[in-house]
């Protein structure tokens, strides 16, 4: 039998093989990003923090730990749900869609690992934009961490298997119309599954229109975690701020 899914986003997330076959993210890597981006943007003590996208909360759970007020949201409400467990007095989690403003405004909005450009409609990224604009404060902060798509592409593995969990991961990547699209095909409990990731391969050209169309400053862009200069050709990252 085969389960075939249409909307990637809104299913693949939702599903446990989605965090099976990513299981191996470095967090150690994600938690010093954490600390050298807080520190750079100088978000105050006891800041406020949007974490959208947050997926299961790893990286509001740590920017919680290291003392700031930690609001995460995702579409995904399987995730929310395992979040939730880990709520307390300044670190809550809320299921919503990002293309529209959240009921809060925070010293800073972060949209880490690539959580954007999903969107079939490129209004709706404009909208994510727009939206992230009305969450800031008036001395708010935000930050979209990207892949840099030239990078990406021009290193493209184009087929692997991946086991994890005893599961065979097949993996199939491509560029098609804009998207760097990865299909993913695998066996489970006796079913076979089809997945799709599609994410539009944006460069910074793409987000400083976006940007200009939304009415937000881009003020830094950096090419990695550690925050170095970004170059379109060897950086791995596309990391802005922007207000």
């Amino acid at each position: 039998m085969t389960k075939n899914t249409t909307t990637w986003f809104t299913s693949w997330f939702d599903t446990p093989f989605y965090h099976i076959l990513y299981k191996d993210r470095n967090d150690t890597e994600a938690h010093a990003f954490m600390d050298t981006l807080t520190d750079y943007l100088n978000i105050p003590e006891s800041g406020t923090v949007l974490d959208l996208a947050c997926g299961k909360g790893r990286h509001a759970l740590y920017l919680n730990k290291i003392g700031y007020d930690v609001t995460g949201v995702d579409l995904s409400e399987n995730s929310i749900a395992f979040a939730k467990q880990f709520e307390n007095h300044r670190l809550r989690f809320d299921v919503h869609d990002m293309c529209t403003p959240y009921h809060k405004q925070f010293d800073a909005v972060f949209n880490l690992f690539t959580s954007f450009g999903y969107f079939d409609d490129d209004a709706d990224n404009l909208r994510t934009i727009a939206s992230i604009k009305a969450e800031l404060n008036d001395f708010g902060f935000g930050v979209i961490d990207f892949m840099n798509s030239e990078f990406v592409i021009d290193n493209l593995v184009p087929e692997e298997v991946k086991t994890v969990d005893g599961i065979d991961f097949h993996l199939k990547r491509y560029v098609e119309d804009g998207y760097i699209i990865k299909d993913i095909t695998f066996t489970a409990d006796d079913r076979l599954y089809n997945f799709q990731e599609r994410v539009r391969g944006f460069t910074l050209a793409d987000f400083e229109s976006l940007f200009e169309q939304a009415g937000v400053y881009l003020l830094d862009v950096f090419g990695d975690y550690k925050l170095n200069k970004f170059n379109a050709k060897t950086s791995e990252r596309l990391v802005m701020i922007f207000k």
